[in-house]
């Protein structure tokens, strides 16, 4: 059952071949015997999810229920789960269990979706590698000395051993699509304001966004019809319909002119990555795309503008976190000055403290014009770069990441060099722009990702390409050596 799709596992529910307790109990035993050695879970709701499975029986047995019903999912840590720990893999929401559900979460138990768990990230969103969860890394399912990239590493090694069908995932520079990419899932970050941020702890308000983690792009069709909408309660939600993503997967490609920047091919792009991407790409041209050559000049200015933002915003949002209300406290504090200090500096692992540190520093008085406010200024222009191009194209398409996985520690003492591992990816969230990673092949033996860049609210023409092109061949549906 775990090599079914979800699209596969909907069928097999309604004709009755298996039913959601069965598959609830699968997958259960696979996270059993698979997650000690892959840490991808950080929390496993065993017992809950098998009610919710039999509720879900119940459900599809009077027929009335939804596509996704009875079909179990994973979380990302970083979504509210009412009565489950929700940690944000750090030590200072180690003990925080929250009293509500996030929307997402919400949203997919409205459709019968079976939670088996919560898992795996960087701490608070903040890395590209999950090496900085306070619980351990995650292990990429296809040579555990590697990392599954982040910060959804845990979601994205999770699906790729098949430990779940389907997980949640966010993305403020990348973190749904690097993860994908290097794990050899399919992950779509929909535009800025598409899905709730309700209840999904915040690291970079005006760049964090929710989406979906999973085999297939059709899959993500499914989970992403189930997880948009607007939210009165997200103030940056945008009241837009909701299309029915899954209708128009089979749509023809023919004559649709898909924008290659030529500033994604240069000198730091690995090779052979860059011949994976120009396969595929050959491919979609032999199926009726038309390949154009177009320029993003200021895409050199994502990676510097996202590391004064990003950080600026974490260091407000991350300044609840004290030791007073809820989350990890200092023992013993002599004065409020001391809790504050003791409990901030035990409970934030390092990778954290040097984001709110920068971003403290760039928002204050004398450096916000000379950083934040430029910052701002350039990102202005790589919405502006993009807006150009999609008056030429229809998808902006390029490698995911510029390498493929690296071994755990390998830029670990090199702070900037984590950070290039996102230089495809940010300008998407810098725009608020839709984007997508799905599988284009190995590289050593581990996955690499091919990103598709949609326009705002052109999810369904993204995720139409991407199945178009899964239809032909056979990157989706590649497993790791071990875990079959």
């Amino acid at each position: 059952m775990h090599d079914m799709s979800i699209a596969e596992l909907a069928l097999g529910l309604r004709a009755k071949t298996f039913s959601s307790r069965e598959l609830t109990e699968h997958f259960l035993a696979r996270i059993g015997r698979f997650n000690p050695d892959l840490n991808a879970l950080i929390t496993v709701t065993g017992e809950s999810a098998l009610v919710s499975a039999d509720a879900a029986d119940k459900q599809l047995k009077n027929g009335l229920a939804h596509d996704l019903c009875g079909i179990p999912l994973l979380h990302k840590d970083i979504f509210c789960t009412r009565g489950t720990r929700t940690s944000c893999a750090s030590k200072m929401l180690h003990n925080f269990i929250p009293p509500y559900d996030a929307t997402v979460v919400e949203n997919l138990a409205q459709t019968g979706m079976v939670m088996l768990g919560k898992t795996n990230m960087d701490e608070f969103a903040m890395g590209s590698s999950n090496e900085t969860s306070f619980y351990g890394a995650v292990k990429n399912p296809w040579d555990t000395a590697k990392v599954p990239g982040g910060s959804s590493g845990g979601s994205a090694a999770a699906v790729a051993a098949r430990l779940s069908p389907a997980a949640t995932a966010t993305d403020t520079g990348g973190s749904i699509r690097q993860p994908a990419a290097l794990c050899g899932v399919s992950g779509i970050k929909p535009t800025y304001g598409r899905v709730s941020r309700w209840g999904m702890i915040a690291f970079a308000s005006s760049l964090d966004q929710g989406g979906p983690i999973a085999k297939t792009a059709q899959d993500c069709a499914l989970l992403l019809g189930a997880m948009a909408g607007f939210d009165s309660r997200d103030s940056t939600s945008v009241d837009r319909p909701v299309p029915n993503y899954h209708a128009s997967l089979n749509d023809s490609i023919q004559g649709l002119k898909i924008g290659i920047p030529r500033e994604y091919f240069s000198s730091g792009l690995d090779g052979r990555v860059a011949k994976a991407v120009q396969d595929s790409l050959t491919i979609l041209r032999e199926l009726g795309a038309e390949l154009v050559d177009i320029s993003l000049p200021n895409s050199h200015l994502s990676v510097p503008a996202y590391y004064v933002i990003a950080p600026a915003e974490a260091s407000a949002n991350l300044a609840r976190f004290d030791g007073v209300r809820y989350g990890y406290r200092c023992e013993n504090p002599k004065d409020l000055e001391d809790l504050y200090c003791r409990s901030r500096s035990e409970g934030f692992g390092e990778e954290v403290k040097r984001r709110i540190l920068i971003g403290t520093y760039c928002l204050s008085a004398g450096y916000y014009d000379a950083y934040y406010r430029k910052a701002q200024q350039a990102r202005a222009l790589i919405r502006q770069d993009f807006t150009q191009a999609f008056d030429k194209v229809d998808v902006v398409m390029g490698p995911t990441c510029p390498t493929p996985a690296f071994r755990f520690g390998a830029k670990g003492d090199d702070p900037v060099a984590m950070y290039l591992e996102d230089i495809y990816t940010i300008a998407t969230n810098l725009a608020g722009l839709p984007g997508m990673s799905i599988p284009c092949g190995l590289v050593d033996g581990t996955p690499v990702g091919l990103q598709l860049i949609g326009n705002y609210f052109a999810e369904a023409q993204m995720l139409n390409v991407a199945h178009q092109l899964q239809q032909v061949t056979p990157w989706h549906a590649l497993q790791p050596e071990g875990l079959i």
